[in-house]
């Protein structure tokens, strides 16, 4: 398993365009109060002083070293919430100001319903700061990129009978298995252990639709939606916005200037 992880740090590449306005930037513009990071790990996201962050995981902090033997030399942050994250059973109804989650939506099985669970926990204009790979820049470049439809189903009908296609499908294109006993033993390994592999993937066109289709279901809006380096960075508001509440131009070029 340390060699999969390895070769999968290996295989991102970042182009250049889009570098200069990073995450530190969007996050003073828009988090303030308390709110949640889901799956963190070594890498939180640097808020303001006026945000104040809990963090939330599927594993303590010392199973996560386990989990991920790759980040033993790594500084994990604290868990302060255990639970799964796609449905946040142990965070209240509209209980947070923001909902942080960088790399996680590609990890999750029913991604339609993780964004409904986001918005549930998130107060009237509370922010949901999303970042999501653009798989042509990351092991995933020889993926096929998942349709709407399929995350329509998988919402539906539930995502378990489509979990072990996934996770084939991750052997073949990104480890690179061609014998079919070689595809089904690794296939079978990493169902075992569940080891958390992108079951999804898309560039910022498919992303796009799927939060067309996600705003026919609940009132948010959309605030920034930007390429950036190998990934979309995206700021949603939960509810239909007020002007008050809206960040002013000129401080968002403030903050990219500090």
């Amino acid at each position: 398993m340390k060699g999969v992880l390895r070769r999968l740090m290996q295989w991102f590449r970042r182009p250049r365009s889009g570098r200069r306005f990073g995450r530190p930037d969007v996050a003073r513009i828009y988090l303030r109060g308390q709110g949640i990071e889901i799956g963190a790990l070594h890498r939180p996201l640097r808020v303001p002083a006026s945000a104040h962050v809990s963090y939330v995981d599927r594993f303590p902090r010392e199973e996560l070293y386990r989990q991920y033997p790759n980040l033993a030399d790594h500084n994990l942050v604290p868990v302060d919430i255990v639970d799964d994250a796609e449905r946040l059973a142990r965070v209240a109804d509209e209980s947070q100001d923001f909902v942080i989650a960088n790399h996680f939506l590609e990890h999750c099985q029913d991604p339609i319903g993780t964004l409904l669970h986001f918005f549930r926990v998130l107060r009237e204009d509370g922010i949901l700061f999303l970042t999501v790979p653009d798989k042509r820049y990351t092991f995933d470049c020889g993926r096929p990129v998942t349709p709407l439809e399929h995350l329509l189903a998988d919402h539906e009908c539930g995502a378990e009978h489509s979990r072990r296609a996934h996770v084939c499908e991750f052997v073949r294109l990104v480890l690179k298995a061609v014998e079919p006993d070689d595809v089904q033993r690794k296939t079978d390994r990493l169902l075992a252990t569940d080891f958390s592999i992108h079951y999804h993937v898309w560039t910022q066109t498919e992303l796009m639709e799927l939060l067309l289709e996600l705003r026919r279901r609940l009132p948010f809006e959309v605030e920034l939606f930007l390429r950036r380096a190998y990934e979309i960075l995206i700021i949603l508001r939960k509810g239909n916005g007020s002007a008050e509440n809206l960040p002013m131009p000129k401080t968002a070029l403030e903050h990219v200037a500090t």
